[in-house]
């Protein structure tokens, strides 16, 4: 960092938690004051616990991304606070599992609420202040946003809308000096698979093959070098790379195969 120049702020939703809890734990190393956002108090506090142990600058600030108002106080208490805000991570996510016969009108809400608009409200909040620092806005999706799958929907449809807002913003924010990066990670260690179609923190079994799965540390570093890299989009993980070429080049067959296995295991 630059002598004379006041520390940088980063702002992280979800970060209680999985990557968001790891990317936390990686600005703070990269010279970042950081603050975690959340909507479970004590998650919150475990990771300010930490990063202040090892002598880091850290503050959580409980929010709900599905509410506009909660962000914006949010970002509101982050500057008035530290001063500023330079990075903010629109992390907080959960998914929404089921043939989308069986998906209710209420879960398909519940899931765009978190996933999209909770990550527009975030982004709104933040933009006025990474704009005066011509900072960094940053949006944790997922391959899912490039490659669907069976019984995912609701999760599909929230994460491949997000892929256009990235792209929309970027174009938008550019010439102002403010970056928009797109990270799409594959299986990454994280608990997103304990958030139950109605929202609530429900410790489960994964059912994610382990062999694919990087643990949250390394996510973050390669998240992290993304982030101040200001790159546009980053595919975190080989197998999400392969997913995103296999979607994109040979559509056709990648989709017949998928659906083949799936009708085998109706069958089963």
């Amino acid at each position: 960092m630059e002598s004379g120049k006041s520390q940088e702020v980063t702002w992280i939703t979800g970060g209680g938690s999985g990557i968001g809890r790891a990317l936390a734990i990686e600005m703070a190393h990269r010279g970042q004051i950081v603050v975690v956002s959340g909507r479970r108090q004590n998650r919150l506090d475990e990771v300010v616990t930490l990063l202040k142990k090892q002598g880091y600058e850290a503050l959580a600030i409980p929010c709900d991304v599905s509410q506009p108002e909660a962000t914006k106080v949010a970002a509101k208490e982050i500057v008035r606070r530290f001063g500023r805000l330079d990075t903010c991570v629109a992390n907080a996510g959960f998914s929404v599992k089921g043939a989308f016969e069986t998906l209710s009108p209420k879960e398909w809400r519940r899931q765009m609420d978190v996933n999209l608009f909770g990550v527009i409200w975030t982004l709104q909040a933040a933009l006025p202040y990474i704009k005066s620092t011509k900072g960094r806005l940053v949006v944790i999706s997922s391959v899912a946003g490039k490659f669907a799958t069976p019984k995912h929907s609701a999760y599909c449809s929230s994460k491949f809308a997000l892929v256009g807002l990235c792209d929309t913003l970027y174009m938008e924010l550019k010439t102002q000096g403010v970056s928009v990066s797109n990270i799409l990670p594959g299986l990454v260690e994280s608990e997103i698979a304990w958030v139950g179609n109605d929202g609530q923190f429900k410790p489960t079994p994964s059912k994610r093959p382990n062999y694919l799965v990087w643990p949250a540390k390394r996510a973050a570093k390669s998240i992290a070098k993304a982030i101040f890299k200001r790159k546009r989009q980053a595919i975190i993980t080989g197998h999400g790379k392969l997913a995103v070429f296999l979607a994109r080049y040979l559509p056709g067959l990648t989709y017949w195969l998928m659906s083949q296995n799936l009708k085998k295991l109706q069958e089963s």
